[in-house]
Formats: structure tokens, sequence, C-alpha cells
């Protein structure tokens, strides 16, 4: 049996990691939980699971969790709070699998916690990778810990590659093992055929309706944006050990294959699948043994055929210049996931427009592109000037259409 702890738990993939979970109640046992704010879920987690630990990383809701769980009489459960507290479960003795599905940045610190303590590490946070890189990396090989990786695209390339290289996750060595190219697929998002002129007027409830997947608010604009898939490309850097010019994104619409590599010899293999994410929780969860997700097989008599594009970067430029930031090193992309957060946590709460993501994700790489990042204090302390660098940025945006409003209304 695995004792596991899910960093996350009340977001789209902690959900369905529970619900994969119950199904094999057997072969996981939940040690601890985690959340930001969510006390409802949390409270509904704790009594069907039964964790030791749980952390609530606001105070309020973790006083009020705890107020919550004597009046079911489970008081025995130990509620802590703040992101401290999310380090010290995810490097807990009692736990062997964590499942790091914390959304952005705050993820980083709790994940390599359990990467130095040798966990087994289901990767849902792409951040991680992208914000950190070849210091996390380096973490990795200098411990125990296996990583696995969670994001449908990436764990399709993992079961797509050779079982040596499977093994070797952060130090692969595809060229020598036949690989020629990683294949990246994304849907396109809900606007890829939307009149280009329109983007500036779409709202966060039209960003957030993504055709295939279920997903939460953040990952679904970074979908419609694509830059969902220009952090993937620079996870997949270092999850493979491979260069940018290795990694291709291919647009299909139909999300049915996850993602493919391409060999050598002519050959492409291709994960495929109803698009649904307990299909890969469970891959990893059980590795390298298979077991029921509770996702319907794909249907080949009612599937839609196969449709493949180029991404057009006009479209999609947040894609474009995450492949930049790939190619410019560290500093590029720690500013880039930053920026990002920011602006797409202000075009959610209507203060800036849909494209001004760009404008303000721009501005930040080339402001910080030069930035030399050693250490993983370097990489916090990067984090949080570039957050404040883009929250001028937003204000800056929106007293510009406040004072355009005016001199309208005038």
């Amino acid at each position: 049996m695995r004792n596991v702890s899910i960093l996350g738990s009340t977001g789209s993939i902690g959900t369905n990691t529970l619900d994969v979970i119950k199904r094999h109640k057997t072969l996981f046992n939940v040690v601890s939980l985690s959340a930001n704010s969510n006390v409802a879920l949390m409270l509904e987690q704790c009594q069907q699971f039964l964790p030791k630990k749980v952390v609530m990383v606001d105070p309020t809701a973790a006083a009020d969790l705890k107020a919550q769980l004597a009046k079911v009489s489970l008081e025995h459960i130990h509620v802590n709070s703040g992101h401290d507290a999310l380090v010290d479960i995810a490097g807990c003795e009692s736990v062997d699998t964590v499942m790091a599905a914390i959304v952005g940045a705050s993820g980083l610190l709790p994940t390599l916690s359990a990467v130095k303590a040798g966990k087994r590490v289901l990767l849902a946070n792409k951040e991680a990778l992208v914000t950190s890189g070849q210091i996390f990396i380096d973490a990795l090989n200098n411990s125990q810990a296996q990583l696995l990786p969670i994001d449908s695209e990436h764990n399709a390339i993992f079961q797509c590659l050779p079982s040596n290289e499977q093994q070797a996750i952060g130090q692969c060595q595809l060229k020598q093992n036949g690989v020629s190219k990683v294949l990246l697929t994304g849907s396109g998002g809900p606007f890829r055929t939307l009149d280009k002129a329109k983007l500036q007027h779409v709202t966060p409830e039209q960003a957030c309706t993504h055709p295939n997947w279920d997903m939460g608010k953040k990952i679904s604009v970074d979908s419609a944006t694509m830059m969902n898939k220009g952090l993937e490309f620079i996870e997949a850097k270092w999850l493979f050990n491979v260069s940018p010019d290795d990694i291709q994104v291919v647009l299909h619409p139909q999300s049915t294959i996850h993602s493919m590599v391409q060999y050598k010899d002519g050959s492409v293999i291709a994960q495929m699948g109803n698009p649904d994410m307990r299909t890969p929780i469970a891959h990893a969860l059980a590795f390298p043994d298979r077991i029921d997700a509770g996702v319907e097989p794909l249907d080949f008599f009612s599937t839609p055929s196969f449709d493949f594009e180029q991404p057009d970067y006009e479209r999609y430029p947040n894609l474009k210049l995450a492949i930049e930031a790939c190619k410019y090193g560290q500093g590029a992309c720690t500013a880039l996931n930053a920026a990002n957060e920011v602006a797409v946590s202000a075009f959610l709460a209507q203060e800036i427009k849909f494209t001004d993501i760009y404008k303000i994700n721009e501005t930040c790489v080339k402001n910080f592109v030069s930035q030399q990042v050693e250490s993983i204090e370097e990489v916090v302390a990067l984090d949080l000037l570039v957050r404040e660098f883009a929250k001028k940025q937003v204000l800056i945006i929106t007293k510009a259409g406040n004072d355009k409003k005016k001199v309208n209304n005038s």
C-alpha cells in the first residue's frame, strides 16, 4: 500500500486523484491533504479519507476547518496553516508518494521538499520545473526520488518512450535511443477559429470554457492563450532532457491523441484516450502497473476523425514567447511564469483585456531576460520581483483604459 500526500486536494487534479484512490482503497492510503481556503470541500475529503494531517494555507480557513472537524468528531486530524506546513507534509517520513498539484509557483518549494526527501513525486505542477529548471533537475538527480509526469501531454510522452528512458527522467538520452522528436499536442483552446480582431473582447467566462477538458480557471485561461502549451514546452525540455529544437507543438482539436514521440526509423508512437485526467493520474499512481481509472475506453467507431494544424503565432503570441523564453534561459522562464500568473489573475478580475495578458508577459520577459538565476533563493527573489513589476504593468494598462473611457464619455 502506498501512503499518499496530495498537495492541492481541492483543485481539479486533487479531486480526480482522490476519485481514483477511492476505487482502490487497498492500494492507497491518504496520509495528508492540503488546500488554500476551500473549507467545505476539505471537510468532505477529511470525512471520506480520514487523513492524519491537513494544511490550509490560509490561517482563517485552517481555524474554520478545525472547528468544523470538531463538530463531526474528527478533531484528531491535525490541521496546520502556512506555506512552511506544505513543505513539512511533502517531506514527511510517513509518506512515500506525493501528488504535487498546487497551481502556480507557490507549489515549487513543497515539490522540491518531496524530491529532496526521496519520494515518488507525481508532478502536476509544471511551474516548478518552469521556474527552477536545472536547479530542480539537479535536486532530483541528487536524491532517491522518482519523478512521474501527470500533465496529460508529458504523461503521454513518458508512456511512448523506451522503458529504459522512463527510468531516466531529467537525464534522458533520447537521441541515443532512437528518438528524433517529441510531438506536444494541444487543442488550440476555445478561440482557435475566432476572428483575431475579436480576441480583445473575450470575457473570462468564455476563456474558461474549454472545448474538451474540465480544468480550473487559471489553467483554462492559459489554454485559451496557449501559454499552457508554452509552459509545457519548457517542462518537456527539462523532463526529457531535450533541446527546444527537438520539441514540436502540434494543434489537435479533438484532444484524443495526448502527445507523440517520433523515432528515427520513421515510426511515430502516440498515446490516445478520452480527455480525462484520471487516466494519467492512475497511470502514475500505480506505475508500472495498470489500474482502473474510472474512464470510459476510447470508442473508435464514434471518435471524431483526427485533425492536425500548425500553431498560428499571431493568434497565440504567448506560445511563441514561451518558446523564446525556453531558448533565452532560466531568468526569462522564471519571469514569464510570474508575469503570466499576475496577468491571468488580473484578466479573471476583469482589470485587463484578454490580449493584455501577452503585453504584460512580453514586457516582463524583456525586462528580466538577462537575470541570472543559480539557486532556489534567487528563483524565489526573482519571482517576487517580477510579480511586483507585472502588477505595475496591470495598473498602467488599467489607468490607460480608464483615461480612454473618460475621453470617450466627455
